[in-house]
């Protein structure tokens, strides 16, 4: 039975003022109308239309099997968190011990227990725009106030975050910087130097960075992103977030972790406990054979992703009104389309009109205003449907 819009919003005005301040997701609001319509084709979020590989799939059916379907150890299985401890060390040649991880319940939820951990009402996080909104609303979720730096942009379209204009958004209350290297949603990619420059501004003003390195591997270079991880030492105040959910197309899994300092693996047991009392057993025995069988598909997926971005990019750049971006990293691009429409109504006429979902710049603050962000973790010929559909509704040059 469902409740009527007048008693809905009496109920509402009853919440708290954090949680009435927290904001609905444009990009849902986009998906929404088309989630069900077969035709169209589907770049408004940040998965790929890959499905889970099948040795992934294997070893959660095996695990099932031999019966880990029962309760585990709230911060996950000691197998798993070994497995992580490997795979940080074979990618970035890092030494993270077991103890520092904890699993969780995807991306999202190592972020919202990253705040729960670290925030108090009325605290200030510093987050860089446009910024995937979830981070933002997680903060919002514990009481904490978000505040926005926008990132600079050259003439080329190329994005960067000076660290003077992190320092100069710092107050007496700010007590966390988040990092999103690779970007979502405009690609950017954190250097080393500047990763290490923001290190010792954290460390001079005792701040917490919380580092989402969810898209590392997406580089389209030699080299997979910098870590956080290559610079600190195990007593800074560092958390990363990660996911399984991009590497390994396992984005209805709900699986990720976390990465604390040392000394946390208590607080970070209790708060597994009272987030999720750990995920399904059988799942993450199936992440430990992702994370030690799968390099070969994160390579499969980079490369397609690659000849995706290129397509998209060579073929919006001819379309009228559009400039692309190119991105640096993270599987997806920014392209700003001169129109009088919102993005949030131009991404609605792109749904009708060309059967093509995208998200709206504003989804990601009010910088994104007159951009629309775009999935390219799609096959190239799902690009190139994507790019002619677009073609006959923009027009080319």
């Amino acid at each position: 039975m469902s409740v009527a819009p007048s008693l809905e919003a009496d109920l509402a005005e009853t919440l708290p003022a954090h949680i009435k301040s927290v904001g609905t997701s444009q990009i849902g609001l986009v998906a929404d109308r088309g989630r069900d319509d077969p035709d169209v084709v589907k770049l408004w979020i940040g998965e790929g239309d890959l499905p889970t590989p099948d040795f992934v799939v294997e070893a959660a059916h095996k695990a099932m099997l031999a019966g880990e379907t029962r309760y585990t150890y709230s911060r996950g299985i000691p197998q798993l968190h070994q497995a992580l401890s490997d795979y940080h060390r074979r990618h970035w040649g890092v030494e993270v011990t077991p103890e520092r991880f904890a699993i969780t319940a995807g991306g999202m939820n190592a972020i919202m227990q990253a705040c729960q951990a670290l925030l108090e009402p009325g605290d200030e996080i510093i987050i860089p725009t446009p910024n995937w909104p979830n981070l933002a609303e997680a903060a919002r979720v514990n009481g904490a106030v978000p505040v926005t730096v926008p990132y600079r942009r050259s003439a080329d379209g190329r994005f960067s975050l000076p660290i003077e204009d992190i320092e100069a958004a710092i107050t007496p209350r700010t007590r966390m910087v988040v990092v999103n290297s690779p970007s979502n949603p405009t690609g950017w990619v954190m250097p080393l130097a500047e990763m290490e420059a923001l290190l010792k501004l954290a460390r001079a003003r005792d701040l917490w960075i919380l580092s989402d390195e969810v898209y590392s591997h997406f580089t389209y270079g030699n080299a997979i992103a910098p870590s956080f991880l290559q610079i600190t030492t195990p007593r800074d105040r560092l958390i990363v977030t990660n996911t399984f959910s991009k590497n390994w197309a396992m984005t209805g899994w709900r699986a990720g972790w976390i990465i604390f300092p040392d000394g946390l693996t208590g607080a970070f047991s209790k708060l597994a406990q009272y987030n999720t009392t750990s995920i399904p057993t059988f799942i993450q025995h199936a992440c430990v054979t992702a994370l030690e069988e799968g390099d070969a598909f994160i390579r499969t997926m980079v490369g397609r992703c690659a000849d995706s971005r290129a397509i998209m990019v060579e073929g919006l750049s001819r379309l009228k009104g559009v400039t692309v971006f190119q991105p640096e990293g993270a599987f997806y691009l920014m392209a700003k389309i001169d129109t009088a429409e919102t993005s949030l109504d131009l991404a609605f006429r792109l749904l009708r009109d060309a059967k093509v979902g995208v998200a709206p710049g504003t989804a990601f603050g009010p910088e994104g205003e007159g951009f629309v962000r775009i999935c390219f973790a799609v096959s190239p010929g799902l690009a190139r449907e994507a790019v002619a559909r677009l073609a006959r509704v923009l027009g080319e040059k």
